[in-house]
């Protein structure tokens, strides 16, 4: 029989929940979402401690654990409070956590705020032409010169990009390291001399991503994240966070992507029948995958989120597809035209999917960005089921031996 004396307080008597839920509600009576600007507003959600609860005091988080960041969004839900990982998806998701991680005192005061309020987007840049789910091998250097890093190099893939104020960027900076050891990860200004972007046009006619192009680009020492050589540790906390960002969402049941198939469903005068058990089915999965992403945020410890998080990415993307797919073949004729046309724009913002046409063709990404689905399983089948992993024959090499 369990002591009584040793079990857990009830949830309404834990000190820091009430710490929490009672500077949400005061957010919300001193800036009413209504009438406050969203920038003033999440700065002050930042300020009172509410932007990362898990994160510490001062840098827009109160040191609680991260499960209680769900409290917050309890009490903003339905206040019309603003979004800010809509506003910043990259940043808030993958550069935070980073940053807060392993950045200096002086790059968490200056980073972390304008981050989250979204004054200033954040972009990702690790992938190249010749390095994608092998990051590793990746080729731009990095080369010292006094205090500053001098930057050649290219990278692909890249979201918002066009947008973004700061980027987060790896680079190899000792060539006769094996891959994982002589990389070295920087905080890059965007709108530096030599940094250029070019944009990738997307089957949604959007250009959403982009490659970067680094000619000579100067990186003060000071904008370092982590130590010389310690650059894949670092981008380890990045890509974790990153999988927990793209498929760890715990909307409210019902909403999110499976929404758009219900959507679909009645717009197409509710058929029943094989539609109707097909919705159902999807809406099922929908609700397996919350609430097993639930189970994982009440778990989850500060810092870098474990290899659990593949979960939710990968199972998230394939019911992504399987979700849009529905929605188009259920809308008929009309499923096969995009309501917007293919304006062939740059957007500004990442992952609009306003319709189900274009979230169908948005979603093909899904099980490729982020990690590839095949990744993915590789990671649970080595760190969580302890499966041996795949044969490495350069693991140990020097980059500078290894066949390109």
């Amino acid at each position: 029989m369990t002591d009584l004396a040793t079990r857990p307080a009830p949830a309404d008597q834990d000190p820091d929940e009430q710490r929490v839920r009672a500077a949400a509600e005061a957010l919300l009576e001193s800036h009413p979402p209504a009438t406050t600007d969203p920038a003033t507003f999440l700065g002050a959600q930042f300020d009172a401690g509410l932007a990362w609860v898990h994160f510490d005091e001062g840098h827009g988080g109160l040191g609680v654990r991260p499960k209680l960041q769900k409290v917050v969004q309890e009490v903003l839900r339905g206040s019309g409070a603003p979004n800010p990982v809509g506003r910043n998806p990259i940043g808030h998701g993958m550069g935070a956590p980073t940053v807060h991680a392993h950045g200096s005192e002086a790059q968490r005061s200056r980073y972390l705020r304008p981050l989250f309020t979204g004054e200033e987007v954040w972009c990702q840049m690790f992938s190249e032409p010749g390095a994608g789910s092998d990051v590793a091998s990746l080729a731009t250097r990095a080369v010292r010169d006094g205090d500053e890093w001098v930057v050649n190099g290219q990278k692909v893939w890249t979201t918002v990009a066009h947008l973004s104020r700061w980027g987060m960027l790896v680079a190899r900076t000792d060539p006769s390291q094996p891959k994982h050891k002589g990389l070295t990860y920087f905080v890059v200004d965007m709108e530096a001399p030599g940094v250029e972007v070019r944009p990738l046009y997307q089957i949604t006619g959007e250009a959403e991503f982009n490659e970067v192009y680094f000619t000579d680009v100067r990186i003060p020492d000071a904008e370092r994240l982590g130590e010389v050589g310690e650059g894949w540790r670092v981008s380890i906390t990045t890509l974790m966070n990153e999988r927990v960002s793209i498929g760890g969402g715990i909307p409210a049941p019902g909403t999110g992507m499976v929404e758009l198939a219900v959507r679909a469903w009645r717009d197409a005068g509710r058929p029943g029948g094989a539609a109707r058990d097909q919705l159902v089915r999807l809406w099922t999965r929908a609700e397996v995958l919350r609430l097993t992403n639930w189970r994982a945020s009440q778990t989850r410890a500060a810092g870098v989120p474990g290899p659990e998080g593949s979960i939710g990415k990968s199972a998230g993307a394939e019911l992504n597809q399987a979700i849009t797919e529905y929605a188009v073949t259920v809308l008929g004729a009309e499923g096969m035209l995009l309501p917007s046309g293919y304006p062939m724009e740059r957007p500004r913002m990442a992952m609009d999917v306003s319709s189900a046409q274009k979230a169908f063709l948005r979603c093909r990404a899904n099980t490729i960005e982020g990690g590839t689905t095949e990744i993915m399983k590789n990671i649970l089948a080595e760190r969580v089921l302890g499966l041996p992993g795949d044969v490495r024959v350069d693991k140990d090499r020097p980059w500078t031996d290894v066949p390109r």
